[in-house]
């Protein structure tokens, strides 16, 4: 066989692999998507509504969308229905997805980022630092904006979650710190804020005590359209960044010095990233408060299916981090009947023991996949 036939060959072979790699990671994506859609229907059918399970739930919420209104005279029982489902319990849903999608995405990018299984996208302090202006607020009733009372401890809670993040990344930038002393740097400056944190509350009275702590652990409760557009804003614009940064996190796994050669500008790079991250997280927990695990569950389990690459590791963890917060608040809604647990605490207690599942069922070291 000539040398150009054994190369046309060879060729083929790879083209094949190379076609059987992606369908794979595209088949996971899909499959999560179909997951969080799923998930989504059972959360929506869990409801106090007669006759309204899943089917029916996406009936209600298509014609909806299509305009399709009832007369509350002549048609009340399908105006009931499609009035909580569209107010009371699709908006719950939809932020559920959205905190998911975008803890999980900033998961991914700060741990490719910082190169350490470990990072989550609460690394760089903001959730402390969001605790710490949340429990300001709802402590001493001022906040740092003239908003309502409860849009004065999102915005509190979010400038505040924002301040420690922009120490480390301008120490970042002016120190030119290595990803291990950045992660130590935002930890160092966690244990700041929350020692103001725990100040303020060891001074105020048990009822206001109660309240700041139960912020601090994060929950949906009664979520509004409204209260999710910017929610959901952050985390498009972010994600859809993130997915376009894909390849340039990608060259970043060969080290500073190789993506330096390839062209591209690691400094900028990495502050660019940390900056959508730190207003991603930070928006998001200032209106949820603090849900931990999802950012760093979720996308090591689809790290353990579809590998490293970021161009599809991130769209997958989008999908899965959704379906993973959908999992915990149907959980929190039904675990215990006629009461309900916080979202925060279910996602803690189903993420902890995966997480550890996932360490000791691997092989090999995380550290060493990147």
């Amino acid at each position: 066989m000539r040398d150009a036939d054994i190369k046309a060959e060879q060729k083929t072979e790879m083209e094949a692999a190379y076609g059987r790699y992606t369908f794979r990671k595209v088949v996971v994506i899909l499959a999560f998507i179909v997951a969080t859609f799923i998930l989504a229907g059972v959360s929506l059918s869990f409801n106090e509504l007669d006759g309204v399970g899943i089917i029916e739930s996406y009936d209600y919420l298509f014609k909806h969308l299509m305009g399709v209104r009832y007369d509350r005279i002549t048609d009340n029982t399908n105006w009931i229905n499609d009035w909580n489902l569209w107010n009371q319990y699709a908006p719950r849903v939809c932020i559920a997805i959205i905190c998911g999608a975008g803890l999980a995405a900033c998961g991914v990018a700060m741990q490719s980022l910082l190169k350490n299984p470990l990072a989550d996208p609460y690394t760089l302090g903001i959730s402390d630092g969001a605790c710490f202006g949340a429990v300001a607020a709802i402590v001493t009733g001022a906040s740092l904006s003239t908003l309502s009372s409860s849009m004065g401890i999102v915005t509190n809670a979010f400038l505040c979650g924002m301040v420690p993040a922009v120490i480390v990344i301008l120490l970042t930038r002016l120190v030119h710190m290595t990803p291990a002393t950045t992660i130590l740097v935002g930890v160092a400056i966690s244990y700041v804020f929350s020692g103001l944190e725990t100040t303020i509350m060891v001074a105020t009275d048990p009822d206001t005590l109660k309240q700041a702590y139960l912020w601090q652990i994060g929950a949906f409760g009664q979520f509004s359209w409204e209260k999710c557009i910017i929610p959901f804003a952050l985390t498009f614009i972010g994600s859809t960044v993130l997915i376009i940064a894909s390849r340039d996190l990608n060259l970043l796994a060969l080290g500073d010095d190789s993506a330096t050669s390839l062209g591209l500008n690691v400094d900028a790079f990495r502050t660019l990233i940390m900056v959508i991250c730190a207003i991603m997280v930070a928006g998001l927990v200032s209106f949820v408060g603090i849900i931990g695990f999802v950012g760093l569950v979720a996308p090591h389990m689809v790290r353990m299916v579809i590998g490293g690459d970021n161009r599809y590791l991130i769209p997958a963890s989008l999908s899965a981090g959704a379906a993973f917060l959908l999992l915990a608040d149907l959980i929190s809604r039904t675990a215990i009947p006629g009461d309900e647990l916080r979202v925060g605490l279910i996602a803690s207690m189903i993420g902890a023991p995966i997480f550890l599942y996932m360490i000791v069922k691997k092989k090999k070291g995380y550290g060493e996949g990147f």
